[in-house]
């Protein structure tokens, strides 16, 4: 399970950050992405310390285009001499806000960033994966991809619902090919999206959504070191829905909360 090569798009903060950190503790290459070289730097200099890891590299990348993304590809082959894992995490959230109200240059740049995205990452590396004759994509699931709908975030909610269908038919093309593509979905990580979205709620609305997230809700920490298992663990298997937050698990939330009374709180340093 370790000594892969894993390239993961939008790395230096939150989850991709939380993933690169877990695949280097466990003794993988990974190369990040970022939008600015500084804060590559930044995020490449904090992992090596935190992990004592020197495996980690980083790339300014624009997802939305195309040869940046062949680039990133090219740089992680040279650096570490494959690709075993592509994971397409790079992605925002538009400010919460209805539709007619979110300024276009804003659900531009998260369609880009969502979608386009999305479909520049897998386009390369399906191409050179297949050359290379093996490989893993992963695509990221997020609020939507199941068709649910939120009052504020019909763009982000949209781009997911894409994103599932578009990893959906990948599935189906390539079933018979010896690349592998599946989804990673998170449930609910308690993130600067989320903190954030207290500023767009009443004071009511925002504890009532508190309380929600603080029974349904995971800090990065533990998703990420949850997720970069069941990655390692489901290298050659294909079509697989990596899913951290189960209908399951989310009804023994719901019975730890409401009849044992266990209460936590994931927002103390938030």
């Amino acid at each position: 399970m370790n000594n892969k090569s894993i390239v993961i798009t939008g790395g230096t903060r939150g989850i991709g950050y939380g993933l690169a950190k877990h695949f280097l503790l466990k003794n993988n290459n990974v190369c990040i992405t970022g939008r600015s070289q500084s804060s590559i730097d930044s995020a490449v200099s904090k992992l090596r310390n935190e992990t004592n890891h020197q495996s980690i590299i980083g790339l300014e990348c624009d997802v939305s285009d195309i040869k940046s993304m062949k680039d990133l590809w090219n740089f992680t082959q040279k650096t570490f001499g494959q690709v075993d894992i592509w994971i397409n995490n790079a992605g925002i959230a538009n400010i919460m806000n209805i539709f007619e109200d979110i300024p276009k240059e804003e659900y531009d740049l998260v369609i880009s960033s969502n979608i386009t995205g999305t479909l520049n990452g897998c386009k390369v590396a399906l191409r050179e994966m297949k050359e290379q004759g093996y490989g893993q994509i992963y695509n990221f699931e997020g609020f939507g991809s199941d068709g649910r709908t939120n009052i504020g975030l019909s763009v982000y909610g949209m781009t997911k619902r894409a994103i599932s269908y578009f990893t959906a038919a990948l599935i189906k093309e390539n079933e018979n090919e010896k690349i592998n593509v599946g989804y990673l979905s998170p449930g609910i990580v308690i993130t600067d999206m989320i903190t954030q979205e207290a500023e767009h709620m009443t004071p009511e609305k925002w504890a009532a959504t508190k309380r929600m997230y603080n029974i349904l809700g995971d800090d990065v920490e533990t998703v990420t070191n949850w997720l970069t298992e069941a990655t390692l663990n489901d290298i050659g298997k294909h079509g697989t829905a990596i899913k951290y937050l189960t209908p399951q698990k989310a009804l023994w939330r719901f019975f730890k909360a409401y009849i044992l009374h266990q209460k936590r709180d994931l927002f103390s340093e938030n």
